[in-house]
């Protein structure tokens, strides 16, 4: 059996779309695809991940959630991605390191938590 990440889905706020495309596509640099018609009620904007991977924002009026929920997105440059949220407003912080993947946090416009790293070795031959 083979099993993979085909998406994930987030939850945005009602009339958000704007700020949604500006964060995940002109900010992260996320190519926006088209949804299926079928569930344009549901107003969700889709983004592609990589090859064959895609991130949902689906509408749904905020819940005040503070878990420690995310999604991680592998980038090259890990500090400058961190320097171009910085200066689009936004704060990244800092979780627990792990050997071999450079990372920090940073939250959506919404509240939602991304982990950015990039993989440079194998944590568990650099513990």
């Amino acid at each position: 059996m083979s099993v993979r990440l085909q998406h994930v889905s987030i939850p945005r706020p009602p009339g958000s779309e704007a700020q949604t495309r500006a964060f995940y596509g002109e900010l992260l640099g996320l190519p926006e695809i088209a949804a299926p018609n079928s569930i344009q009620a549901a107003e969700v904007i889709w983004f592609k991940l990589g090859e064959d991977a895609e991130l949902h924002c689906f509408r749904e009026e905020p819940l005040g959630d503070t878990s420690n929920r995310h999604f991680c997105l592998v980038v090259d440059d890990v500090p400058g991605t961190r320097q171009k949220l910085v200066a689009a407003g936004y704060s990244p912080y800092d979780g627990e390191a792990i050997p071999g993947r450079p990372r920090f946090f940073c939250c959506d416009p919404f509240g939602n938590r991304i982990e950015f790293t990039t993989i440079v070795g194998d944590y568990m031959e650099l513990q």
